[in-house]
């Protein structure tokens, strides 16, 4: 008897669960994703044509809305320094270090 209330209980728990559950709004990489679909459909793109303006559209949305703070920007300036100047290993890593520290 103890047993059947128990189940009865929990049963009544998950379908109330079950039937109240919060809908998930879209983030904005799915609101993105949709919005680069249906333009790459409207204008008829397959292939490589399709992959290469999906890319573009994705990357051209995310960095327009989310510009970029200090830290990085010292980071992106002092990455193209090191790659003009071809360091690699601990060269690299000592330069990026001191970059970053005297950037300002």
């Amino acid at each position: 008897m103890r047993c059947s209330m128990w189940l009865v209980a929990v049963s009544a728990v998950l379908a109330v669960g079950a039937l109240t559950q919060p809908t998930v709004a879209e983030n904005t990489q799915q609101s993105k994703m949709t919005t680069c679909n249906a333009d790459a459909k409207t204008r008829g793109l397959a292939g490589a044509d399709r992959k290469t303006f999906m890319q573009k559209c994705l990357s051209a949305d995310s960095a327009a809305s989310k510009p970029m703070n200090s830290q990085q920007a010292k980071m992106k300036t002092c990455n193209a320094d090191a790659k003009t100047k071809g360091l690699t290993g601990a060269e690299r890593k000592k330069f990026m270090s001191a970059c970053l520290k005297s950037t300002s």
